[in-house]
């Protein structure tokens, strides 16, 4: 099993199909999108090349392979608004393992650790990310990597009929 990682500079057909498809999986809308009602999780969206040029301008992305297979994507954005504690210097981290073949496998620890690697070389000092509260498994492997709670912003996103909190995790890699 060879894992290994790209940066994202020119986005294909084939990026931007396998991006849409993750985007629009039933099962990882409720994971990776906060919703605020049904239609919100019923909603579908279609990314075109441009938008994902368009969203290269403020996120670093890096593309998941398993072996030759796209599984996934991860990136991170340097002090957005939405962040919870503002400090200059943060990194806004997400990731998305697309394909169910990647699952299961420490893709996501390995993951991880190289985009903490780039967010420390940029400089950047603070990791924020957020995780919903029922997200179990993240949540734990966020803990295991040394990230720490610093709120619960509850009522947050809806999932199965009901409103749940978005928990806000944070990391010092560098200083």
């Amino acid at each position: 099993m060879n894992i290994h990682f790209t940066r994202l500079l020119t986005p294909t057909p084939s990026i931007v199909k396998a991006m849409n498809r993750w985007e629009n999986d039933s099962t990882l809308i409720p994971l990776v999108r906060p919703n605020q009602d049904q239609t919100g999780l019923d909603r579908r969206t279609e990314l075109n090349q441009q938008d994902l040029i368009k969203r290269l301008q403020d996120h670093h992305i890096y593309l998941i392979y398993l072996d030759k297979q796209l599984v996934g994507e991860m990136n991170f954005m340097v002090d957005p608004p939405h962040l919870y504690k503002y400090e200059p210097g943060t990194a806004w981290i997400g990731i998305t393992i697309g394909e169910q073949e990647g699952r299961g496998k420490g893709i996501g620890y390995k993951a991880i650790s190289y985009l903490e690697e780039q967010i420390k070389n940029e400089g950047l000092k603070r990791i924020e990310l957020g995780v919903f509260e029922f997200n179990k498994q993240a949540i734990s492997l966020y803990k295991r990597m040394g990230y720490s709670e610093i709120v619960s912003i509850r009522d947050f996103t809806f999932w199965q009929g009901r409103m749940w909190s978005d928990i806000r995790m944070e990391k010092y890699v560098n200083g």
